[in-house]
């Protein structure tokens, strides 16, 4: 079978090829040069970092999911989770119909609490059993608004959006751009009639981290920057719900900033967010909106913010900085992706035993998250190039979990 990186290469220059465009068009487009194309298409280049990844996808006018192939075609039990995905879709493109419900729907104060067990699934990484329980609670939720009026019917759609949340972290995370897509418009939709002040900015959250997909980091920012002003008000008068979208939106402006370069401006984001995370750690409450914002969340963002800029020596600087209590009060979901951060940061300082550790910590962190992960792959295939000869059995076998030799 061919390795990954060849294929994702023929797929680049298959992409470019149908436009019409050569090796240097795509080059002067990247700021890189046709040399470096060259070996891309070959899959001697390793597509290891998400700026590039995207901005390639955006060149070459493709989704990243169809250069990288994802969703990742691995075992019948692995990829049930589709059937989920596909009901989910079917709801909503029901989103304006009556929906088909049996019975009366539970009192919205009942689905908030299921709502609670989904974010700790999103924690736990487990998304599998995310998407099989969002079909229901997706068609609960919006025959609650059916058959409700005033607050009640609110809330209905405050959960209905919420539920659309916890699908897209789940279609981010295994690869599913058409339910990325929809679960973004329709949890916008739902944010505008929940009532909550704060629910259409937790949804151009959503929107940032989509824009992020076609490369357009200035954009990205423009609407954190918005959805900034639009909760200011709360943010001031000290609301703590307003103090976590506030730093959760500053976060996500910090890595947008940090993939076009601004390194001035992805690291005063991230003091805006530590800012943040310092009142929100005074006042404890209930996050309806089940955003993952803490102090220790703000203190990965800053390593991975300088990985983003290249600066991976710096970001082993500051994860020496953090305490591992800090990093066990982070859920199983985000201390994955900063595990997979440090294999890459170590990688390319040319510490190839410790990025492995790291990898291989993610992957015990978070298996489901990390095995679909195309950073966490392309780093996999680094290390795995660089020891072609004599490769150990424990990197055989971590090659073979991922399925990369299939």
């Amino acid at each position: 079978m061919m390795d990954e990186a060849q294929t994702i290469g023929e797929r680049a220059r298959g992409a470019r090829l149908r436009l019409g465009l050569t090796q240097a068009d795509v080059a002067a487009a990247l700021g890189y040069t046709q040399g470096w194309v060259s070996k891309m298409e070959k899959g001697a280049i390793e597509l290891d970092r998400a700026s590039v990844i995207n901005s390639l996808a955006d060149v070459l006018h493709v989704h990243p999911n169809e250069l990288i192939d994802r969703p990742y075609r691995t075992s019948a039990a692995t990829n049930q989770w589709e059937v989920s995905a596909s009901a989910i879709l079917r709801e909503l493109r029901r989103y304006d119909l009556a929906p088909v419900f049996d019975g009366p729907p539970r009192p919205a104060a009942q689905l908030w609490r299921d709502t609670a067990e989904l974010h700790t699934l999103r924690d736990e990484a487990r998304y599998t059993v995310m998407l099989r329980r969002l079909p229901d609670l997706l068609r609960e939720a919006r025959a609650l608004a059916e058959v409700s009026a005033g607050r009640e019917r609110e809330e209905a759609f405050g959960v209905y959006a919420i539920a659309c949340k916890f699908g897209h972290n789940a279609a981010y995370a295994l690869g599913h751009p058409e339910l990325i897509a929809m679960l973004c418009e329709r949890t916008a939709w739902a944010a505008e009639r929940s009532g909550d002040e704060l629910m259409p900015a937790v949804a151009d959250g959503m929107r940032v981290r989509d824009m992020w997909a076609t490369a357009d980091w200035e954009g990205a920012i423009w609407l954190s920057d918005k959805a900034l002003r639009a909760v200011e008000p709360l943010y001031e008068r000290g609301d703590p719900l307003a103090v976590r979208v506030w730093g959760h939106h500053h976060l996500r402006a910090a890595v947008s900033a940090a993939r076009e370069g601004r390194q001035g401006e992805a690291r005063h984001r991230i003091a805006q967010a530590r800012e943040a995370a310092a009142q929100a750690a005074a006042v404890p409450s209930f996050d309806r909106h089940s955003l993952t914002f803490s102090a220790a969340n703000v203190l990965i963002h800053g390593v991975n913010v300088e990985l983003e800029m290249s600066q991976q020596d710096e970001a082993l600087r500051l994860h020496e900085d953090i305490s591992p209590r800090e990093l066990a009060t982070l859920p199983k979901s985000r201390l994955g992706h900063y595990q997979m951060d440090l294999a890459r940061a170590y990688l390319w300082s040319g510490r190839r035993e410790r990025a492995l550790d790291e990898l291989e910590r993610a992957e015990r962190t978070a298996p489901q998250l990390v095995r679909n992960h195309p950073i966490a792959r392309a780093t996999l295939r680094r290390i795995r190039a660089a020891e072609r000869v004599g490769t150990s059995e424990r990197l055989r076998r971590m090659v073979g979990r991922f399925s990369l030799d299939d």
